[in-house]
């Protein structure tokens, strides 16, 4: 069963009625995201995200400055996952289609947490088949690490004796932004509708 994991190494989250809570609120002078932000990180936002190399469905080695040339949501997963990978990136590209019909391009990125499985073939076609905008990345597991560390997510696979094993991760999506990285996440429990609605004010104040 997949964790609802806390994002690790030092971005500690807090669930306090209902929502997110971390240690301090920007004002709204100093954050141009502060009316959409539903969620704080302690340190601010800009301890999430950051540089990647991954390769793509193609094989060919991708930075994040070729992968996030729009806004985007970013979910890391693996493809063999049975239940919660599946339902979450389809939840993704139905908001990515929802902001569509309100004028808004927002790319769906699937990056592989289990590399040793997922080949670019495997993850092009898990993405392809969710939606035809969506960029599927994998990776050396140096390279699939690197990039988890940098979103502070969690992952590990379970011990298994065949090709069978289950992987422990987070579920939560990234928004990023070409400009400013990242400036939001969604948990898994929030609706095609709700995480449209939400990426839309970002957008809004993008602009």
């Amino acid at each position: 069963m997949v964790r609802l994991a806390a994002i690790s190494a030092g971005v500690a989250i807090v669930a306090l009625m209902g929502g997110v809570w971390y240690a301090s609120q920007p004002s709204e002078g100093e954050d141009k995201y502060a009316s959409c932000r539903n969620t704080q990180v302690a340190g601010g936002s800009d301890t999430i995200g950051g540089p990647f190399t991954l390769v793509n469905s193609t094989g060919e080695t991708v930075t994040n400055k070729d992968v996030i040339t729009k806004p985007s949501l970013i979910y890391f997963g693996y493809t063999f996952c049975p239940d919660v990978c599946p339902l979450d990136t389809v939840r993704n590209a139905e908001a990515v289609d929802l902001l569509a019909e309100q004028g808004n391009e927002v790319t769906p990125v699937f990056i592989s947490i289990d590399p040793k499985r997922d080949t670019p073939e495997v993850v092009g076609d898990f993405a392809a088949n969710l939606h035809e905008n969506m960029i599927g990345l994998t990776g050396s597991e140096e390279q699939v690490q690197a990039a988890s560390q940098a979103y502070r997510t969690y992952f590990r696979a379970q011990p298994a004796d065949d090709e069978y094993y289950l992987v422990d991760h987070s579920t939560f999506t990234y928004l990023v932004m070409p400009e400013d990285g990242f400036v939001e996440f969604f948990r898994r429990e929030l609706t095609p509708e709700q995480v449209a609605e939400r990426t839309s004010c970002f957008l809004d104040a993008a602009s």
